[in-house]
């Protein structure tokens, strides 16, 4: 059996998993401490089942993105730039200013770096990557991110530098762009600095992990999820947290295809209600849509592999304007039970409207009676229509597409979704249960120049390399899928035979020999 865990910021769930039925499940409110309430969690599941025997462990968690959107927690890294020097948008330009101030830990630019076919612009200046070694160890700068221009075609000089700065100075901890981010320099080069500042806390949460799992569940091996519904190894989350950040809206969607028994080729919106967001997205092949453009993560535009999400201030804690009906973005969020109006507290939210319209029943229905019917439709309408016009950017066609509700607060919406709506058993379950659920997987994105080949040639070896790094990340060979594919011509380019390729494969994982 598998032990699924998702950390969210208002609730912590824990499932026990047999195939994909559920077994057993709980949901708490996240302690402050995080672990104390996963321990909790997992020993109320397992007492409730002795004797099982735990396969493996998955854990999705908002610590990264917390850490991200707070500003806290970053280690200071220095953002090497390999290209032609001068450059006029320096690393952290844009950035806002607190996020900034806790990442900065130098700018620096380097001749160097590839043409968008791989070819060398100029040799690597190692002169000054040697002065930049001195400077970094006199001011005890330990986080480096190197960015080489088009370095996912060619990655010899990040390597190269990383090589150079370690040799001068080897107590430093390095990222490179060509292992993070896509092909588009700004944004990958603000994926590798976040990647970096966020290398301790992963050291700290896996050690937390750690420390708690290996007493309740033996020698199972424990993985996290990653943004595009893949599991992580501890050691790769060490090396890259920045690919587990945006776990939580992707074990909600593949939890949802699992709880919903939604084939490996339908579609599916799937509208995720939690206590202070509401995500939502397209779910294609059992996985989420990825996003095409850069993404923003506390304000920084990264390029890397994300859901493609739409998030509404939308969820069973919202703060509702007792005068006008609007609800959110302000939430209670876990503090809920303690200041909604049906359990006693003095803050009208949107748990207290759904009450009053009849939508569920939960704590003391009579504390909500006095609300005036005009104000619980405005709050309803809101609601309704700012869901139903996500549900339609989401879809992005006419299709006829199923409509799945999952979330702690799924009996909240679901009323005022429009089209044909599915709410599973258990729809507080499927963050916890899409993690259990995350299969291996890997992902080839790159340029390539069609001279002397076809694209079909091209996209066959991208198919074939993808497979392959869905294997190395611990696949069963026999389950590798093909689940999503681009191709786009670049005309733009010289030459006009050039085109992007991206290619992902995932399978199931082997559990046996996994590593811890």
């Amino acid at each position: 059996m598998r032990l699924g865990i998702d950390v969210g910021g208002t609730n912590t769930d824990v499932v026990l998993l047999e195939g994909t039925s559920i077994v057993a499940n709980d949901k708490s409110a996240t302690t402050p401490d995080v672990t104390s309430g996963i321990r909790d969690g997992i020993q109320r599941v397992l007492t409730s089942n002795p004797g099982v025997v735990i396969d493996a462990v998955v854990i999705g968690t908002t610590h990264f993105i917390n850490a991200v959107t707070q500003a806290k927690g970053l280690a200071p890294v220095a953002s090497i730039r390999i290209a032609t020097p001068p450059q006029d948008l320096l690393p952290l330009t844009d950035w806002p200013a607190e996020i900034s101030r806790a990442c900065n830990g130098g700018v620096f630019v380097v001749r160097g770096g590839s043409q968008y076919d791989g070819s060398p612009i100029n040799s690597l200046d190692e002169e000054a990557l040697l002065v930049i070694a001195e400077q970094l160890g006199n001011e005890k700068t330990r986080h480096v991110a190197i960015t080489a221009t088009f370095s996912p075609l060619n990655n010899e000089a990040e390597r190269r530098a990383a090589e150079v700065l370690l040799g001068a100075n080897p107590n430093l901890s390095i990222s490179i762009s060509s292992t993070v981010g896509r092909v588009g320099i700004l944004g990958r080069e603000n994926a590798t600095i976040l990647n970096e500042a966020l290398r301790p806390l992963a050291t700290s949460v896996i050690d937390a992990f750690t420390d708690v799992l290996s007493d309740l569940t033996g020698s199972a091996p424990v993985f996290l999820t990653s943004n595009d519904g893949t599991v992580m190894t501890l050691e790769a989350v060490q090396q890259h947290p920045i690919f587990a950040i945006g776990s939580g809206p992707t074990n909600s969607m593949r939890g949802a295809s699992a709880l919903c028994e939604l084939s490996d080729t339908a579609a599916a919106v799937v509208v995720d209600v939690g206590g202070t967001t509401t995500d939502i997205g397209l779910l294609q092949a059992g996985f989420p849509r990825e996003s095409t453009i850069a993404v923003s993560l506390g304000g920084v535009r990264s390029n890397f592999r994300m859901p493609d999400v739409i998030s509404l201030g939308i969820g069973g804690g919202s703060v509702v304007d007792p005068e006008s009906g609007t609800v959110g973005p302000a939430s209670v969020g876990y503090e809920l039970t303690t200041k909604a109006l049906v359990f006693g507290g003095d803050t009208l939210t949107f748990s207290d409207i759904a009450v009053a319209a009849g939508f569920v029943s939960m704590g003391d229905p009579t504390a909500v009676s006095h609300l005036p019917t005009d104000l619980i439709d405005r709050a309803l309408s809101d609601v309704r229509d700012r869901i139903n016009a996500a549900v339609e950017q989401a879809q992005l066609a006419s299709d006829h597409v199923l409509i799945a509700v999952v979330g702690g607060g799924a009996p909240l919406i679901a009323p005022l979704v429009a089209g044909e709506v599915s709410v599973p058993t258990e729809p507080g379950s499927a963050n916890a249960v899409g993690a259990a659920l995350a299969m291996a997987g890997g992902e080839i994105d790159r340029i390539e120049s069609l001279a002397g080949t076809t694209r079909e040639e091209v996209l066959d070896r991208a198919r074939t390399d993808a497979r392959n790094q869905a294997i190395d990340a611990g696949a069963d060979p026999s389950t590798v899928r093909i689940v999503d594919e681009e191709n786009i011509p670049l005309s733009h380019l010289p030459g006009g035979t050039a085109s992007r390729i991206r290619v992902r494969a995932v399978g199931d994982i082997i559990l046996e020999g996994a590593l811890q």
